[in-house]
């Protein structure tokens, strides 16, 4: 694996400002978000709203992901994806979802997920996830990827490489009649054929007008995952898969979780919505 020295916090720029015609989350200015009580199965309409939500997500991500090279901070890609949504009418719907204080998470090697953009420079060698999430319609769309910068090693490619191909595995198990831990068992068999950890205390989610409605997508074969998988259900597959132990440790700011040994981890992500036959991909730019 790569001898680079290990992520510490960087410093923050002042918080991004939004256009007052964009409608902002019902959770903007608040603690925390107001729970979600209505259906896991969306109407058409819903559906359609978070198709436009999720091809601006994609394409913030897409846009950002351009900027990836070594020298460039953390912040610089959190700008290019903040401007990007705010430009197509959209809000950054982690700008303010409880106190996160930035426009997308971006995760560096070791950071498992929810690292906060700053002035953190990107080296020759690492590997970073970028989580963008739009709101637009009154409904969100979410996604992630996690990206090479540079001449990376070996390793690392091959775990972000597999990583994606066990998100791509998991949405074409996503069949109505099935239990939702069908997801997890196929992202876990995959990934303990290389020796990867699979993260378990952060996972997928019921996503539509609320960020996380309450559904949980574990990406381990969990017992107690037994919801039954049904037409116009929307959710996120999101896998986290490490080199070593799945195990975390958080820090300071609350948010940034990095894995325990502090070794590399990978991870991707789509909306999708079930269709009678299978699953629809919502976040494609």
């Amino acid at each position: 694996m790569s001898g680079q020295s290990l992520l510490v916090p960087g410093e923050l720029s002042p918080t991004r400002t939004v256009p007052g015609n964009i409608r902002r989350p019902e959770y903007v200015g608040k603690p925390a978000p107001t729970p979600y009580t209505g259906p896991e199965v969306q109407t058409p309409e819903t559906i359609e709203a978070m198709r436009t939500a999720g091809r601006i997500a994609a394409q913030a991500m897409a846009e950002a992901a351009k900027l990836i090279a070594p020298g460039v901070t953390t912040d610089e890609l959190d700008q290019v994806a903040h401007d990007y949504m705010c430009d197509h009418g959209a809000y950054p719907s982690t700008l303010g979802y409880r106190g996160f204080p930035k426009s997308l998470c971006s995760s560096v090697n070791e950071v498992i997920c929810h690292g906060i953009p700053d002035s953190t420079v990107l080296r020759d060698g690492d590997i970073v996830n970028l989580d963008v999430t739009a709101y637009i319609g009154g409904v969100h769309g979410d996604n992630n990827a996690t990206y090479l910068v540079g001449d990376v090693d070996e390793e690392s490619r091959l775990l972000v490489e597999r990583t994606r191909e066990s998100l791509n595995r998991a949405i074409k198990a996503v069949k109505p009649g099935r239990q939702i831990n069908i997801i997890g068992r196929v992202i876990e068999s995959y990934a303990k054929r290389f020796g990867y950890g699979v993260v378990r205390d952060f996972t997928g989610h019921g996503i539509n007008s609320s960020f996380h409605s309450g559904l949980i997508i574990p990406h381990y074969d969990s017992p107690h995952a037994t919801t039954v998988i049904q037409p116009g259900m929307t959710f996120t597959i999101e896998p986290m898969l490490t080199l070593g132990t799945h195990e975390y440790d958080m820090w300071d700011d609350g948010w940034t979780v990095v894995t325990k040994d502090r070794k590399r981890t990978a991870q991707f992500e789509h909306t999708l919505v079930v269709t009678d036959t299978g699953a629809e991909i919502l976040t494609l730019p």
